[in-house]
């Protein structure tokens, strides 16, 4: 009985000692610096790692061939490289395809991969579900589970197989990333710095509903597009689709965006998922026009995709093109984003883990 029991804590203990290790996949050259201190290697051996974990893809700490063997083997003692592979693949019939990630909390999240001619854009998500409660986001029914690790964020493009063709990332898949700002903003900085993976910021899109008290934070600390989901131009009314208008008016965002220069390589853009006889209506073009005056952006008119028990439908491709013209026509470049990937329910708005939790 001893032995067996002996046998139990010694598994237990392995189990435990697995466990409690911590990730390096996410961590900045700063942090990197401080495990490197910590372990008594080298501070320039915490550069080799970072190239090793964001340049070379590197498949465990062992095939670190720079760093000496003493070194690896300190550092498979108290940490493990962090990247796990997809849970689930679905391919649409337009070549997009999303994948089904289990968080370290053991949450479920899903980004889309977008593939469009030389060009291939990777949705990633920065929340396991939504707090903000948008009625025409699949998400937001979820509610929030948590927000994601930078690790966590940073393995749906780490583990992604089709890592090396991506063109672009955009931060619009499950949750609202200025609600997780320290974990987007340490990934945002793994992504563009020289020692990490080396982007340029213009290959990086930001969405957000604009939770006002983060977004200047953001601007100020970050140089990659914005995108703000507008959806209605009336306060009323946006407040009835997107609660967080109650806390932080698209009146106040808009404010705020007039003290930043848009008008370089940062580009910002509003968002606008066209609800029909909700939000598709000249009056709401006049006040648009009236609430973005003195900003230079953009707006993306998107389809509503319908989910289960919406209210909401999608008005028809001409209604569509005649929004975008009238739009155009006071001076707003406005362009009308091409679905993908509905039929896998990975277009946006669509996208929700909550079959995984079976």
């Amino acid at each position: 009985m001893k032995g067996a029991e002996s046998i139990e804590n010694s598994v237990r203990s392995t189990t435990a000692t697995a466990c409690a290790k911590q990730p390096l996949y996410g961590l900045t050259l700063a942090e990197l610096q401080r495990v490197c201190a910590e372990l008594g290697m080298p501070r320039f051996a915490a550069g080799q790692i970072a190239r090793w974990l964001y340049r070379r893809a590197v498949g465990s700490i062992g095939d670190m061939s720079d760093i000496a063997l003493r070194h690896r083997a300190a550092l498979e003692e108290r940490y493990t490289l962090g990247v796990s592979a997809p849970v689930r693949v679905s391919t649409s019939t337009d070549g997009t395809k999303k994948y089904l990630y289990r968080t370290s909390e053991g949450a479920f999240i899903e980004s889309a991969y977008i593939p469009d001619g030389d060009r291939a854009t990777l949705c990633v998500s920065s929340q396991a579900g939504c707090r903000m409660g948008c009625r025409f986001c699949a998400t937001g029914r979820l509610g929030l589970q948590h927000s994601l690790s930078t690790t966590d964020i940073l393995n749906q493009i780490a583990s992604l197989p089709e890592r090396e063709t991506l063109t672009n990332v955009v931060f619009m898949g499950m949750g609202e990333p200025l609600d997780n700002m320290d974990n987007v903003l340490r990934a945002l900085e793994i992504l563009t710095a020289e020692w990490g993976y080396g982007w340029s910021p213009t290959r990086i899109t930001l969405s957000t509903a604009g939770v006002g008290r983060e977004l200047r934070r953001f601007l100020d600390s970050s140089s990659v597009h914005l995108a703000i989901s507008l959806h209605n131009p009336f306060h009323e009314e946006r407040a009835e689709i997107m609660p967080i208008e109650r806390a932080y008016p698209i009146a106040q965002i808009a404010d705020l965006l007039r003290e930043y220069d848009f008008t370089h390589q940062r580009r910002v853009s509003f968002e606008y998922i066209v609800m029909s006889g909700l939000n598709d209506s000249p009056r709401h073009i006049r006040e648009l026009c009236r609430l973005l005056n003195g900003i230079k952006c953009r707006i993306n008119l998107i389809r509503f995709h319908k989910i289960p028990d919406s209210p909401y439908f999608s008005p028809d491709a001409e209604r569509m093109k005649a929004f975008r013209d009238a739009l155009t026509a006071r001076g707003i470049m406005t362009t009308i984003r091409a679905s993908r990937g509905e039929d896998i329910k990975a277009a946006c708005g669509l996208l929700s883990a909550e079959e995984a939790k079976d």
